[in-house]
């Protein structure tokens, strides 16, 4: 079954003059949308161009940790960008060493690059460890080991990183020099490590995430992720976790590998860092620092506006005391979505995540898919995101009181209600 979302016209005064007609023309259709257009947002909740209300449950996918319209991130980007909002790397930029400053202290790492996004950090952290590994272990041909069902990116290094085919399609030839390895595998990941290291190859770094997000809301295991950094110590092989989707407080701890009991050499920071202004950040520890003048760069990368803004979010983070709002509203959603799982047995088979990540994961065997839900509960007034074609991706602000995750959680309801309706009625026809 389908449920689709009619394309009403937009009629408010403030966007009288859009159309999604006049949008599909001239922007590239490089993403399935749905039919809303999103004008304005404050704390949970945001508005369309028809003036209709929804509570945000995906914050730009991990992004808005904030939330909307913050007033702390309001006042000190309106400041900036009156003050100074860029200028070339070329020169000392204050912002940017505060920011360096708060993320080493707050963090196992030494030093930080900033960049503008998720696949830009990703992209630094590969060439940071092949640099090492050609300076340091003197590696001619190196190897990245990845996961299967993980993502790092969209661009031409970052996808071949990501270990779903569906992404690389059609982008032959790949970047060489990854290998993917089962997720949570710990006698994979050895048996691999031996068959290239016994090759003309070597491995140079394992790139993992403690969970993995667009793979269908999937945690590490505490076991497995020791054990891994047991094996990079033991073989000289650097850890990179990719904390794109669950740094900065996202998992109810600060960093990701918080859950896991382990440091990395080398981690990777982007859309929760700034609250939904664009920054990305490849943070490491000092004996991996090999980058000279000329080796990497990015014109954007910390200038003062952006680093202005993660600061602020990440004093904000302390200030507001989020990470314990995200632990105990993550608990409350993770309860609530576990009654509604006991009483739709039929068609949900798990709860996974942490802090404010959670999936609500369909049977395989159900002719149901994760766009349906969200489809239906966007109806209801509540937007989610899938994570592949059977997990529902629960993800928002830091700032979530228990009485919107409860409303959240009644819409949840709702919309199954729906949906099993329509397929109920559907199958008598």
């Amino acid at each position: 079954m389908s449920l689709e979302l009619v394309q009403t016209p937009v009629v408010s005064a403030a966007a009288s003059h859009f159309s999604f007609d006049d949008f599909d023309n001239c922007v590239m259709s490089t993403y399935g949308r749905f039919a809303i257009a999103l004008e304005r947002g404050t704390g949970c909740r945001v508005w369309d161009t028809e003036g209709r209300e929804y509570l945000d449950f995906v914050a730009g996918i991990a992004t808005c940790t904030l939330g909307h319209a913050h007033p702390a991130l309001v006042e000190t980007v309106t400041r900036q960008i009156q003050k100074l909002h860029h200028v070339s790397n070329l020169y000392y930029i204050p912002e940017q060493g505060e920011l360096a400053q708060w993320l080493t202290k707050h963090s196992c790492a030494d030093h930080a690059f900033f960049c503008n996004s998720g696949a830009e950090a990703n992209e630094g952290a590969i060439k940071l460890a092949r640099k090492y590994a050609h300076t340091v272990l003197n590696i001619d041909d190196p190897v990245v080991i990845t996961a299967n069902a993980s993502f790092h990116g969209r661009t031409l290094a970052t996808i071949t990183a990501t270990g779903q085919p569906k992404y690389q399609k059609n982008f032959n030839p790949l970047v060489p020099g990854f290998h993917y390895v089962p997720y949570n595998d710990i006698a994979a990941l050895e048996a691999t490590i031996a068959q290239l290291n016994n090759s003309e190859r070597r491995v140079a770094a394992i790139l993992l995430e403690p969970l993995q997000g667009e793979g269908g809301v999937r945690p590490g295991t505490i076991d497995y992720f020791q054990a891994v950094r047991q094996i990079c110590d033991r073989e000289g092989i650097l850890l990179i976790l990719d904390e794109v989707q669950v740094g900065v407080g996202r998992t109810g701890k600060l960093w990701g590998y918080e859950n896991l009991g382990i440091e990395p050499d080398i981690f990777t920071l982007a859309k929760g860092l700034a609250g939904g202004v664009p920054i990305g950040a490849m943070l490491c520890k000092d004996f991996c620092n090999v980058f000279q003048p000329g080796d990497h760069a990015s014109t954007f990368g910390g200038n003062p506006l952006v680093c202005a803004a993660a600061l602020c979010v990440c004093q904000t983070l302390e200030q507001e005391n989020l990470l314990a709002n995200a632990q105990e509203r993550g608990e409350q959603l993770r309860a609530g979505l576990e009654r509604i799982a006991q009483k739709y047995p039929h068609l949900i088979t798990e709860v996974r995540g942490w802090g404010l990540i959670s999936g609500l994961v369909l049977k395989p065997e159900v002719d149901l898919t994760s766009v349906e839900i969200v489809k239906a509960a966007m109806v209801e007034g509540l937007l989610l995101v899938p994570a592949g074609p059977k997990v529902i991706r629960f993800l928002p602000p830091l700032v979530v009181t228990a009485a919107e995750v409860d409303q959240a959680l009644q819409v949840v309801e709702q919309a199954l209600a729906s949906v099993v309706s329509g397929t109920n009625d559907l199958q008598k026809s």
